[in-house]
């Protein structure tokens, strides 16, 4: 019973990220396939997966196509409910589907000024205001989850969902070095520390690019977690 993962590249798709974090955390047998996200055959690609747009693309053991990361989450939890992909607790599992679903339809500037690269970190990256005001409603979201939780590691206790949703975020607060609370800076480098974010990235390194996307007008600066 395996399912087969169309993603983009490791790093800098940060929505192919969460899809494999959602299989790879929780010990769901699955196969990786890369398409062409910036070899400009996605559109090719992603032809047998239609009307898929973008990545990631889940097909199941049956062979349905699921094609956004949020009907992804569901479609697994619903599969496995023993793996552990939401809370067990009621009260906890709905805060987490709303931080999800938050995640997933908020925070325009934090997608837009900062995308994902997990190669290298920027010095002295200019915060806007809008900016600012996406990372306090995140410092409000995950204070939420912490005091729900007891402060615990993760945001609800164990690893779940709401936190593969989050490590893109915990990436984009270290490379652009963004402020945040101490509490919050404890909850980045527990994603950038984590096993598997650690071996996603590192597959990413694999791929060079030339020109490199997303360049800044920054100083590059080696990456912040662990080597």
């Amino acid at each position: 019973m395996t399912y087969d993962l169309y993603i983009g590249d490791r790093t800098f798709s940060s929505w192919s990220l969460r899809g494999w974090l959602m299989l790879k955390s929780f010990g769901i047998p699955f196969k990786s396939h890369i398409l062409g996200l910036y070899s400009g055959t996605l559109e090719a690609d992603l032809a047998p997966f239609a009307p898929a747009r973008q990545v990631p693309v889940l097909k199941t053991p049956k062979g349905h196509m699921i094609f956004d990361t949020l009907a992804i989450a569901e479609t697994l939890a619903q599969a496995h409910p023993k793996a552990g992909l939401w809370p067990e607790d009621p009260a906890r599992r709905g805060a987490a589907r709303s931080l999800v679903a938050q995640m997933h339809s908020g925070f325009s500037a934090l997608r837009t000024h900062c995308p994902m690269n997990l190669q290298n970190a920027w010095e002295e990256f200019e915060v806007s205001e809008n900016l600012y005001a996406d990372l306090a409603y995140l410092e409000t979201l995950w204070n939420y989850a912490f005091k729900m939780s007891g402060d615990q590691d993760w945001l609800f206790g164990a690893y779940s969902l709401a936190d593969v949703f989050f490590a893109p975020v915990a990436a984009r607060i270290a490379c652009y070095k963004l402020p945040v609370s101490q509490q919050a800076q404890q909850y980045v480098d527990k994603h950038l520390a984590h096993q598997d974010f650690r071996q996603w990235r590192a597959m990413g390194l694999t791929k060079h690019y030339d020109p490199f996307p997303y360049n800044m007008p920054c100083a590059s600066v080696p990456w912040p977690g662990p080597r």
